[in-house]
């Protein structure tokens, strides 16, 4: 690969994920304090994700993988994204908000599997290659955090009440249209499938791997793939309110530690992996998820603000121990045939439905849980999640026979 394509696939993936983590980390904290919103309607935006999650294989498979090359369609998603995103940033209503961070959403969700069609396009060795480009999309999700926190200071307590947390949306809005047209430079990813040649809804939805779901490992790990979003969603949902209702200072920094450490442990994963196994590896990351929420629940702003940060520098446990490494079991469990279906049916089953689900649960035990001076009694409240990813550890360790599985990075 020339060292001008790798660098235009880096900036790509610098600014997806800038993009992401540029109003994501604090759209909590945003909604509560400007918009009043409660946490059922907290719930709802980030249920968006979901959602677009669910219509992102509509969108591939009938529209990018059939007429238009996917740099063309990623720009245009962008552009659009653009857009809703400047909307977003002049609202001062939840139910003005609301139709835009799903239509944004449903945009943004389908651009993930774009770039990396566009990346891996390019690539004759995407196995060693695709890692070092990669990179660069959690650099910039690291950098969106430190902007906002140490640069502009929009999440400090005082600048929240005033109002300046709506910033995050134009910085995205001028970055998504930055990518947008920077997108229609990228290299040429034609359409996968010939034309003429018929797709059916069976392909697009990757049902053609569902007969993986009869062998009872893989079905195993599957529910629990679903049921580990749960505590995954009360993450993403309520880690910015839950650092600013404890007045911490620069939250958005703290939590962007977590990406810090998702690179670290990335490069842990394959000597884990190859010492213990897929099936230890994978308690390893339902374990980091019991263990986060505790340290949140039992932690503070205080002489205990030690036991938060490391709470959320086991994300890159949490996460690449986990859903990292069921990537690599579904890979080897699919085969060539159905790889792509298999991954496809994973990630609709956990962003989809396991996400929404989770995000819903998430909304209506925070809501559950708020006090009469304001804020939320967090200590009880995150011991559901933590209580969530005990049981989903115990049903896996002892309904999971354990197996052999070759990494492949």
């Amino acid at each position: 690969m020339k060292l001008k394509i790798q660098v235009q696939l880096s900036v790509m993936m610098f600014l997806e994920f800038f993009i992401w983590g540029g109003w994501f980390v604090t759209l909590g904290t945003f909604l509560g304090n400007n918009l009043s919103a409660n946490d059922g309607e907290i719930a709802q935006a980030f249920s968006t994700q979901s959602w677009g999650a669910i219509v992102a294989p509509f969108i591939i498979g009938l529209i990018a993988d059939r007429f238009f090359n996917a740099e063309r369609i990623l720009g245009l998603l962008h552009l659009v994204g653009a857009f809703l995103m400047y909307q977003m940033s002049q609202t001062t209503d939840f139910s003005v908000f609301y139709p835009y961070v799903l239509g944004y959403m449903i945009a943004y969700m389908p651009t993930l599997a774009l770039v990396n069609s566009v990346a891996f396009n390019q690539m004759k060795e995407p196995a060693k290659q695709f890692p070092f480009v990669r990179v660069f999309g959690t650099m910039g999700w690291i950098v969106a955090g430190l902007l906002i926190s140490l640069a502009f200071k929009w999440d400090a307590l005082q600048n929240i009440e005033n109002g300046l947390l709506s910033n995050t949306f134009l910085m995205t809005a001028v970055a998504s249209a930055i990518l947008g047209l920077f997108s229609f430079t990228l290299p040429k990813t034609p359409p996968k499938v010939a034309k003429g040649q018929k797709v059916t809804l069976s392909d697009i939805l990757g049902l053609d791997a569902l007969k993986l779901l009869t062998d009872k490992n893989f079905l195993i790990f599957f529910i629990s793939s679903v049921l580990i979003c749960i505590p995954l969603a009360f993450y993403y949902q309520n880690i910015s309110p839950f650092l600013t209702e404890s007045k911490v200072e620069g939250s958005t920094a703290w939590a962007s530690v977590g990406q810090i450490s998702e690179v670290l442990f990335m490069l842990l994963l394959p000597f884990f992996f190859k010492k213990y196994g897929f099936k230890k590896t994978i308690m390893a990351g339902m374990l980091a998820w019991t263990l986060r929420y505790l340290l949140f629940a039992y932690g503070n702003a205080g002489e205990l603000f030690f036991m938060i940060v490391m709470g959320i520098a086991l994300h890159g446990i949490c996460y690449d121990f986990f859903f990292v490494s069921g990537q690599i079991y579904t890979d080897s469990k699919a085969g060539e045939k159905i790889k792509s279906a298999a991954q496809g049916l994973i990630t609709l089953a956990t962003y989809g439905v396991g996400m929404l689900i989770g995000f819903w649960i998430a909304g209506k035990i925070a809501n559950a849980y708020i006090l009469e001076e304001a804020g939320h009694q967090w200590n009880i409240v995150w011991m559901y999640p933590a209580g969530f990813a005990l049981f989903v550890l115990l049903f896996f360790a002892l309904t999971f026979k354990n197996e052999k599985i070759t990494y492949k990075s």
